[in-house]
Order: structure tokens, then C-alpha cells, then sequence
């Protein structure tokens, strides 16, 4: 499924995301992340093999949620869920993550710290299934 431009636009803004994975029980597990946009897909990164990453290996499927910038006609607050199916790829992470850090931090940052950048990392990629929530990208609404 193509990411809309919509979308492509309020992710462009680095708005904090909120990953949504599935634990061995069943129950969610969320975590805040950053997240981008390469090849058709959202991407975040992962310096350390966290729940997360463990929760994608055994169950690929995700949500990811995040807040708007505007208000619907009704005013209630613009957000977008990702519905997807995720998967990890190791290495790479601390290029990622350094990439998103001058959208998320600022211009000038080095991140990750250098101690963590030898580290590959990981990076979960997630390609959409649908996408919901309040504003332009949910073409229910329309």
C-alpha cells in the first residue's frame, strides 16, 4: 500500500510516535519512538534488541499512532494510526536514527552518543495495511 502524501507530510513534521506490538501474552506493548519514511515504508530504529524488536520476530503486527497538527471541522485533534506488518533488519540503526535526530533534536546533534554508534542496531520496517484517524489521510472521513 503507497503511504499518501498526507501522510508523508505529518511524518516530515517528526511527530513522537507511539509504536504498538504484541508481547508473548497477547497484551500491547507501546513505546515512543521516532519515526521516518524510505522506500515505501516507516522506518524506526533500535540500538539494542528491546521487546520490541523481540515482539515483531514473533507477531509482525503493528500499530503505530501519532498526533496531527490540525483540528477536523468538528475540532477534535488530527491523528493518524498506521495499521501494518512490520519486520527487523539488523544494522544500520545508528545512521537511522542520526538521520531523524536533526528532524527530531535539531541541525547540529550527533546522535546516537558515540559510545553507541559501533553498536549495529536494528531497524523495524513497517509496510502500511491501512491507515485511520481524524484527518486528510483517512478516506473514510471524506
Amino acid at each position: 500500500m503507497e503511504i499518501p502524501e498526507s501522510v508523508q507530510n505529518l511524518i516530515a513534521t517528526a511527530p513522537q510516535a507511539h509504536l504498538t506490538t504484541l508481547n508473548p501474552s497477547g497484551s500491547p506493548q507501546v513505546t515512543l519512538v521516532w519515526v521516518g519514511v524510505e522506500d515505501g515504508e516507516f522506518v524506526i530504529g533500535h540500538m539494542g534488541e528491546w521487546q520490541k524488536v523481540k515482539n515483531i520476530r514473533r507477531n509482525p503486527s503493528v500499530a503505530l499512532s501519532m498526533l496531527g497538527l490540525g483540528k477536523n471541522p468538528m475540532q477534535l485533534q488530527e491523528y493518524l494510526v498506521v495499521y501494518g506488518k512490520a519486520r527487523i533488519t539488523e544494522g544500520d540503526a545508528a545512521d537511522l536514527l542520526q538521520r531523524l535526530a536533526y528532524r527530531y533534536i535539531g541541525p547540529d546533534v550527533e546522535f546516537p552518543p558515540k559510545e553507541y554508534r559501533s553498536n549495529p542496531g536494528f531497524i523495524t520496517r513497517i509496510a502500511p495495511t491501512r491507515f485511520a484517524g481524524v484527518g486528510p489521510w483517512n478516506l473514510d472521513q471524506q
